[in-house]
């Protein structure tokens, strides 16, 4: 099947009212990708740096969810907040590892000096690294200059994932296109593993990718690098992560 006429059955990146600035909740969320014939949802609440976002504990309290609502899977994680060139993030590591998925993220509104290109790459690479964190996101953000192939060297070298976010193709993030681009376009160089993410902050908006997945189909990207294409190949990675998890030094 063409790429453009496909849905990911897992959305790697959604949010529900607890991240203080979307308006569904977890049930609705859950509802609109039963309703595309999805399988899975990752609900990636915001972190407390962010006005109005999740406390930092909120890994603790996803524990108290259902592994399925409304017939979707749900793995419980976050979009934490890199808040410096230090990597300083608002979770900390007793709460990430509570996660099944994390997503580390510049957001422009609340990131200094964002225009230092070199130290952008560094503290990028510093995430990659980190064993509780499994993939960047919108990392693609022209506003945040960064190297590219050095991160996705890095990401390829950790088994880490990078974000191709919808919403980087719209009107949310504008003059993103030529950007994305190249990052796809190295990611595909490199053979390097992305989830295609929907950002959704309204439920209407999960699983809808259909402008990123057009522009797979035009640069010829290829599907077996897409992770959430599949819930079996998502759940496969799962499987990468408890186990680098596990090899932790206590």
């Amino acid at each position: 099947m063409q790429l453009s006429k496909m849905i990911p059955e897992v959305d790697t990146h959604a949010h529900t009212v607890i991240s203080g600035h979307a308006w569904s909740t977890l049930t609705e969320n859950c509802l609109a990708a039963r309703a595309k014939g999805m399988k899975g949802l990752c609900l990636t609440e915001h972190g407390p740096a962010i006005e109005g976002g999740a406390p930092a504990y909120i890994p603790h309290s996803q524990r108290m969810l259902p592994e399925t609502v409304e017939g979707i899977r749900v793995y419980k994680g976050v979009e934490l907040n890199i808040l410096d060139h230090r990597g300083t993030v608002d979770i900390p590591p007793e709460y990430l590892e509570l996660c099944e998925f994390a997503i580390a993220s510049i957001h422009t509104h609340m990131f200094p000096e964002r225009d230092k290109q070199e130290e952008n790459t560094e503290v990028y690479l510093k995430m990659l690294r980190n064993p509780y964190i499994d993939i960047l996101g919108h990392a693609d953000d022209p506003t945040v200059p960064c190297d590219f192939d050095a991160m996705v060297r890095t990401a390829g070298e950790e088994g880490k994932l990078l974000e191709l976010n919808n919403n980087s193709t719209t009107a949310h993030r504008p003059g993103s296109l030529p950007s994305l681009k190249k990052y796809i376009l190295c990611c595909k160089a490199h053979g390097q593993r992305v989830c295609v993410a929907s950002d959704a902050h309204f439920h209407t908006m999960v699983g809808s990718v259909e402008p990123m997945m057009a522009l797979l189909e035009e640069l010829d990207f290829p599907q077996e690098l897409i992770v959430n294409l599949t819930k079996e190949r998502f759940d496969n990675y799962q499987k990468e992560r408890i186990r680098r998890i596990q090899a932790i030094p206590d």
